[in-house]
């Protein structure tokens, strides 16, 4: 090599390389640009007032502007501390679920259960994905499943990568089914529930229509993961997380021969199966939620513990191990909140609400529904909570339907689309970015893979609600 081709190839290797800043400080980026925000916008809020069933509403046409200061130097500091406090119940409880799974993972269960099932299903395992798609996408539509995912994704993400599929399969197959689900949801409680409530339409009515959209967009989404999971089984190194997931967790080691379950593995796998179920029915049936979960996980580790014979003090290792290796996850959650908490101290969340809404008059009734769907999505970006979104805008939405001629199902179906969709993509919504980060997915590797989706899924509800207000959907 010649003098000159050794200065070229240093240069080159000297180069600086781009590198996606970290998910921290990415979201610390938005609680700054918030905290600039609230000395350039105007404050300013609605009037809000208790309804017959004590929901809080907003009294349409009653924005005004308040006197409020701008963010201060600490602020954005502050709203670190403050987006914990707010966001603590998901944080603990993911502490709690990635430990009690810290203690699964150390028996070794888990892997002869997938070695048996790579085993039983070899050639055929593929067909995984879109059932359990299907199941979330079911969870998403009737009780809202949302932030229980995270539990989920902690549970698939290993039996996936041992099967052979990377970390995006595996943070895909619950955020994206659920997700799916949720977004064309068609009895969804704390969505197309209260929205309906509040636009004094019959509970869960327009039902016929509501389940073919919900068959629709959910095949659409389990199809272009699927097809994605097969590539990645195929042509491992295709995948975008390939050398991430190596460093990472290592080559999977599903090829290995399936071991005996002793009768200690079958009671652990008792305490795991059990507490699933126990936790669905708990959800389904009592309206459990993050609390109760939490214990239920707790008494599954103790249980597992106890069943694998370890000590107190070996379950309590292995609990802080599960803790530790989930602990990104789990801040994250707490970044999030902080966006929030400086767009509500600073009074610009009910300014740009009230910005965006007068863009919508004037037009067209059917661009006007398209127009609304889009509105809210960029909404949900600072009001990422479906039942809290729906208290805020459709007090307005639907005053704003009725005047410009937009069926009230269509208007709830713009609301349902666009707070759904971007759940899991927007930097803002807490559960998402914690599911994520347990999988070991990075945001800018998620964005470049599911853009695709996000822009088929955009399409997809943008001709569903066209179609609706075309036939004039009541």
């Amino acid at each position: 090599m010649t003098p000159l081709e050794k200065t070229m190839t240093h240069e080159k290797s000297s180069r600086p390389t781009f590198r996606f800043p970290h998910i921290f400080v990415v979201l610390f980026s938005f609680i700054c640009l918030a905290a600039l925000s609230t000395h350039f916008l105007q404050s300013g809020s609605y009037e809000r007032v208790t309804n017959e069933q004590g929901r809080t509403v907003v009294v349409p046409d009653s924005y005004a502007a308040v006197e409020a200061q701008g963010a201060g130097w600490l602020s954005p500091f502050m709203a670190v501390f403050e987006g914990m406090g707010e966001g603590s119940s998901i944080i603990f409880f993911i502490f709690i679920s990635g430990g009690a799974f810290g203690v699964l993972k150390a028996t070794g269960v888990l892997q002869k259960v997938v070695a048996s099932i790579s085993n039983a299903l070899t050639g055929r395992d593929l067909i995984l994905i879109p059932l359990l798609m299907l199941l979330f996408a079911m969870g998403g539509a009737t009780f809202g499943l949302a932030e229980e995912t995270i539990a989920f994704i902690i549970i698939l993400a290993p039996l996936l990568r041992m099967l052979g599929y990377d970390s995006i399969t595996a943070a895909a197959v619950p955020l994206v089914g659920a997700g799916a689900g949720f977004s064309a949801a068609f009895m969804n409680p704390f969505t197309v529930g209260v929205a309906q409530d509040i636009a004094e339409l019959p509970i869960f009515s327009g039902m016929t229509l509501r389940v073919c959209y919900w068959l629709i967009f959910v095949s659409i989404s389990i199809a272009f993961v699927t097809r994605y999971a097969a590539k990645v089984k195929a042509h491992p190194e295709s995948s975008p997380v390939f050398n991430s997931d190596r460093r990472q967790f290592g080559k999977p080691q599903a090829s290995e021969r399936p071991g005996t379950l002793s009768a200690a593995d079958k009671l652990v796998l008792t305490a795991f199966v059990g507490t699933i179920l126990v936790i669905a029915y708990g959800v389904i049936r009592h309206g459990w939620y993050i609390g109760e979960m939490s214990g239920a996980f707790l008494l599954m580790a103790i249980l597992i513990g106890v069943f694998a014979r370890m000590s107190p003090n070996k379950i309590a290792d292995h609990f802080v191990e599960g803790i530790q290796e989930i602990a990104m996850g789990a801040l994250v959650v707490g970044f999030a909140f902080g966006i929030l908490v400086i767009l509500r101290s600073g009074h610009i969340l009910d300014t740009i609400l009230f910005h965006l809404e007068g863009l919508l008059s004037g037009m067209p009734a059917v661009i006007t529904a398209v127009c609304m769907f889009f509105v809210q999505l960029i909404l949900n970006f600072l009001v990422p909570s479906g039942s809290g979104q729906a208290a805020l805008t459709m007090p307005l939405m639907v005053p704003l339907a009725d005047l410009v001629g937009v069926t009230r199902q269509t208007a709830v179906l713009a609301f349902q689309f666009g707070d759904g969709i971007s759940n899991i993509l927007t930097p803002t919504s807490g559960y998402f970015m914690a599911g994520l980060a347990v999988a070991g997915v990075s945001w800018s590797k998620w964005i470049k893979w599911i853009l695709p989706l996000a822009i088929l899924q955009l399409g997809t509800a943008s001709l569903m609600i066209t179609l609706a207000q075309f036939f004039s959907w009541t």
